[in-house]
């Protein structure tokens, strides 16, 4: 199938709340696969990433799912089950669960933790193809400018 060529005068009046949307979800979609691939969902790799000293987490300390649903809550889908995925990590001896159901990194889930954040740059290199940052940057502050227009705020 191929995709019709569009004039720019024709994409100046594209909506951009269809664009973003059509590239938020085929940008998670290609990078959910290119986990799978490895072995691991993303929110897998975000329990680790919160629980982690080295990465997300302030001080490593465990949480409890309420907690760490609410510390992912800009970004993980409606979806994900983090109860589940969990589970999945405490099976694999990735984290523990301690008598208050929190949970905790272990050496073996900080060890996995740093081999997948190594696989990032790939995903983004693949993502990034012919695409200079110059480009990306115009791009996104283009976006964060809409989102303000629009009233919203940028973190």
């Amino acid at each position: 199938m191929t995709t019709p060529q569009i004039s720019d005068a024709e994409l100046a009046g594209q909506p951009a709340a269809y664009w973003t949307g059509v590239a938020y979800e085929t940008l998670i979609a290609y990078t959910r696969a290119r986990l799978a691939e490895k072995g691991y969902t993303q929110p897998q790799f975000w329990l680790l990433r919160n629980l982690s000293e080295n990465d997300i987490s302030p001080d490593g300390q465990g949480m409890t799912i309420p907690e760490l649903r609410k510390a992912m809550a800009s970004y993980i889908r409606p979806e994900d089950d983090l109860a589940a995925e969990a589970e999945l990590l405490v099976e694999r001896g990735w984290l523990t669960r301690d008598a208050e159901d929190r949970l905790w990194l272990t050496d073996e889930g900080e060890q996995v933790r740093a081999d997948f954040a190594r696989n990032a740059p790939a995903i983004r290199a693949a993502l990034h193809e012919g695409i200079d940052d110059a480009d990306y940057v115009t791009t996104l502050k283009v976006l964060q400018r809409l989102i303000r227009n629009a009233g919203g705020t940028i973190d």
